[in-house]
């Protein structure tokens, strides 16, 4: 996860306000260790339980950043960990205990176990927060080129070809960028799929080994990905993002049938709006035809 090159870092001296009882979920580098934020090194200091998915992992970067165990309890909370792990954790959140979970690398609970952690303490209203950081996938959109106003996260494909083409068809028409998560392994099965599924020409972005000391971005569609990495032997952690489909060219029949869909749940206003964005027509075609309905 970290860099071997990353130099020691002087010991962090924690802020002088007390960290309050309750969860703290911390974000932790996807590569390089400078990366870590000096909120999250504050509360590595101060809470009284320490929990990650790996603990050689945090126990590392807290020698690397200078923040002392000092005897404190370092848990492992992973996939496998059960409940009476998690009523534990819950027990010392009720007591009044200020616990840290850190991730292996990145934010918590994207393509992480913290995910039942975090709603079993939601669910019995206990105090919970999170320290912002480092998340390979914004990363990866930050430098992928491709719309950053609307994305999805949709976490790993499946690795059987069959559900990995089911997956991808459901995602084919959706009107935002997509981002995965994908095993290096299965990468080049992976994108000949993807163009068999969503065709040749969908503009697609890889970023391998961000924030590390090899670190690419590659782009071109998805065809052309298909043939640079045909014979690559591919290594390092990987984002593989999609751009948007294109909009469907509308027709009389289908803005009719949207806006059909659309007045039986809103107003002609609301109605018009939603149809113009989602057929990419003019809102005063849209607001016209839907006022015309609306009256029929």
């Amino acid at each position: 996860m970290r860099q071997a090159s990353d130099p020691p870092e002087v010991a962090h001296k924690p802020a002088l306000r007390a960290i309050p009882p309750g969860l703290h979920f911390i974000s932790t580098p996807i590569g390089a260790a400078r990366d870590i934020t000096l909120r999250a090194l504050d509360v590595l200091a101060g809470a009284v339980v320490l929990v990650a998915e790996d603990t050689r992992t945090l126990r590392h970067l807290m020698e690397i950043h200078g923040v002392p165990l000092n005897g404190r309890p370092l848990i492992a909370y992973h996939d496998h960990s059960g409940n009476g792990l998690l009523q534990r954790l819950l027990a010392l959140i009720e007591d009044g205990k200020t616990l840290a979970y850190a991730s292996e690398a990145g934010t918590p609970l994207i393509s992480d176990p913290g995910f039942e952690l975090a709603r079993a303490v939601a669910a019995a209203g206990l105090p919970m927060t999170a320290a912002p950081g480092p998340c390979a996938a914004i990363c990866a959109l930050t430098l992928s080129g491709l719309p950053s106003d609307r994305f999805l996260f949709a976490g790993f494909p499946p690795a059987a070809q069959g559900a990995r083409r089911s997956f991808l068809a459901d995602l084919a028409p959706v009107q935002a960028t997509l981002i995965l998560y994908e095993s290096p392994k299965r990468l080049r099965a992976f994108l000949a799929d993807l163009a068999l599924t969503l065709g040749g020409t969908r503009q697609v972005v890889i970023c391998r080994e961000l924030t590390k000391r090899f670190e690419e971005v590659s782009r071109g569609t998805a065809d052309e990905l298909v043939a640079q990495f045909a014979t690559r032997e591919v290594k390092g952690e990987i984002v593989v993002l999609i751009d948007r489909a294109p909009v469907a060219q509308a027709t009389e029949a289908s803005i009719d049938a949207a806006l059909d869909a659309a007045l039986a749940t809103m107003s002609v206003k609301d109605a018009a709006t939603f149809v113009s964005q989602t057929l990419g027509i003019p809102r005063k075609i849209a607001y016209q035809a839907a006022l015309d309905r609306s009256k029929g």
